[in-house]
């Protein structure tokens, strides 16, 4: 969710939104005249889980919106339509968010690609890839708009999650983008789908960096990853312990599902890692 955006959920509204039914929020998202009671059920819809096939349909048409406007030219309904379709999980939004990844409107984009992401159905992947086509030469920024072409970061990570090795040789050159998070993305992504160490090692050094919030994604991206030889590293890194805790059970769940025996040298040490922590 964009900052602005989360700025635009005050308290007392989320409050009032939270008070919905499935049958209200759908009814709500139905209608046409109260343009924040749609976008707050779309939105009740997704943080809740509803999965209901009404409100998939619902949210389907929502997708299409062409009512609700930013002052930006932007769509915040089919924003919040899109990110709620992902975490319903239901597979007839797949084809309708992968539209959506030709649509205009920069953020559309970025949502689908996020919900495509969370369906976990290969029939998408081909069009992800499709919007690295230009290379890195060509995932510039937008003059006077604070993002690049295209939402490269959300893409690389979609391709990374579904395991799509063709897009191994679109996906590569980015861990050399200017912009640390596409390039750190682009990192996850390579390890995800080589699981060569120097991919992991980009993200290591990430951790030693001077801006906070990439060194807290930076410990995301290790945890989720299961890259085993980070632990050190994340333990060591200038974060919260929460969020280094949070890095370390990645990488431990992750080589315990790997080993699938009895606890490894490197499990051992992770725990040990996450005691002190404590």
């Amino acid at each position: 969710m964009r900052n602005e955006e989360v700025n635009a959920l005050k308290d007392t509204e989320i409050h009032e939104a939270e008070q919905l039914t499935e049958e209200t929020a759908i009814a709500n998202l139905k209608q046409k005249e109260d343009l924040g009671a749609r976008y707050y059920a779309a939105w009740w819809l997704g943080k809740f889980r509803i999965k209901n096939p009404a409100a998939v349909s619902t949210l389907l048409m929502a997708l299409e919106d062409e009512q609700d406007r930013a002052p930006d030219g932007g769509y915040p309904l089919r924003r919040n339509a899109a990110r709620a379709l992902g975490k319903l999980g239901d597979k007839r939004a797949v084809e309708p968010l992968t539209r959506c990844l030709e649509f205009p409107d920069y953020y559309v984009r970025e949502a689908a690609a996020q919900a495509l992401e969370m369906l976990d159905d290969h029939s998408c992947i081909a069009a992800l890839i499709k919007m690295l086509d230009g290379g890195i030469e060509s995932a510039t920024r937008v003059p006077g708009k604070p993002h690049l072409v295209e939402p490269y970061e959300a893409v690389i990570e979609a391709l990374g999650t579904l395991s799509a090795t063709e897009a191994v040789e679109y996906i590569e050159p980015f861990t050399q983008h200017p912009t640390e998070k596409v390039k750190y993305a682009a990192a996850r992504a390579m390890y995800q789908l080589t699981r060569e160490d120097k991919y992991g090692e980009i993200l290591i050094r990430a951790l030693e960096g001077d801006d906070l919030q990439l060194r807290r994604s930076a410990l995301m991206d290790l945890g989720a990853v299961g890259y085993i030889k980070a632990g050190k590293a994340i333990a060591n890194t200038l974060a919260e312990n929460s969020m280094k805790l949070i890095a370390l059970k990645g990488l431990l769940e992750t080589d315990l599902a790997n080993k699938n025996t009895a606890t490894s040298a490197e499990s051992i040490e992770i725990m040990d890692l996450m005691d002190a922590l404590l």
